[in-house]
C-alpha cells in the first residue's frame, strides 16, 4: 500500500489522462463547483416556492391541502437557509485555512 507521499500528484494524473481540470488542489475544486451548486439551490428554491404557492391557491379551503402547501413552502425556506449557512461556513473555513473560495466566476 502506498503512502500519501508516494501517491501521484493531481497534475501527474491530469497529464496522464489528457484531461485538464484547471485546478490543482481541493480549494480549486471547491471554487469551481460551489457557484453551480448555489445556482441549483436557488433554482430549486424557486420551483418549490412556486409549487407550494400554486398548491396553496388551489387548495380550495381544504385544511389538509393548505397544511401540505405550507409545509412545502416552509421546507423550501428552511433548505435555503441551510444552504446559505453552509455557504457562509465554507467561506469562513476558507478564510481560516487560507483557501480562496468563490473566486471563480461562472460567466
Amino acid at each position: 500500500m502506498k503512502t500519501l507521499a508516494e501517491a501521484p500528484s493531481l497534475n501527474a494524473i491530469q497529464a496522464a489522462s489528457g484531461v485538464s481540470l484547471n485546478f490543482v488542489d481541493l480549494g480549486g475544486l471547491i471554487s469551481k463547483i460551489l457557484p453551480y451548486i448555489y445556482g441549483v439551490v436557488g433554482l430549486l428554491l424557486l420551483i418549490y416556492l412556486v409549487l407550494g404557492g400554486l398548491q396553496l391557491m388551489m387548495s380550495g379551503g381544504d385544511p389538509k391541502a393548505i397544511a401540505s402547501a405550507q409545509t412545502k413552502i416552509t421546507n423550501a425556506v428552511i433548505g435555503f437557509v441551510i444552504a446559505l449557512l453552509s455557504g457562509g461556513l465554507v467561506v469562513i473555513l476558507g478564510k481560516i485555512l487560507g483557501i480562496d473560495v468563490l473566486s471563480t466566476k461562472i460567466f
